[in-house]
């Protein structure tokens, strides 16, 4: 896959699933992993997988939730900022990239055909 690819060349640690992850908790950090395994539609046991490699990189650390102490809270780091602000820079790239062959029309079209389809996915 090219965005893998460009990833891994850019020296970004981190796979596409945990950049999700990671974007989800810079816009709000201190989610719980059952809403991140909502949000990014995963199972449970995926997203513990995925959190104990962010976990044991750096990138994120679990806290417990001072509310409810048999639910962890996820964190991002200084270190998964990092992390994430360089695959999101590549990512843009890539996506510029993509978009070169087509108007801002046909773009907009598009936005809207996977929007509808995210909100009709969402209620189900």
């Amino acid at each position: 896959m090219h965005i893998r690819d460009e990833l891994t060349a850019a020296g970004v640690k981190i796979t596409l699933e945990q950049v999700g992850i990671l974007f989800l908790l810079k816009e709000e950090n201190g989610r719980a992993m059952s809403q991140l395994s909502r949000l990014l539609f995963l199972d449970n046991s995926t997203i513990t997988g995925l959190i104990d490699r962010l976990e044991k990189s750096g990138f994120v650390l679990r806290k417990a939730n001072p509310k409810d102490r048999r639910i962890f809270l996820i964190h991002i780091t200084g270190q998964g900022i990092k992390e994430v602000n360089k695959a999101k820079t590549v990512i843009n790239l890539v996506n510029d990239e993509i978009k070169t062959d087509f108007s801002k029309e046909e773009i907009e079209s598009f936005q809207k055909i996977l929007n509808s389809f995210v909100v009709k996915f969402k209620k189900a």
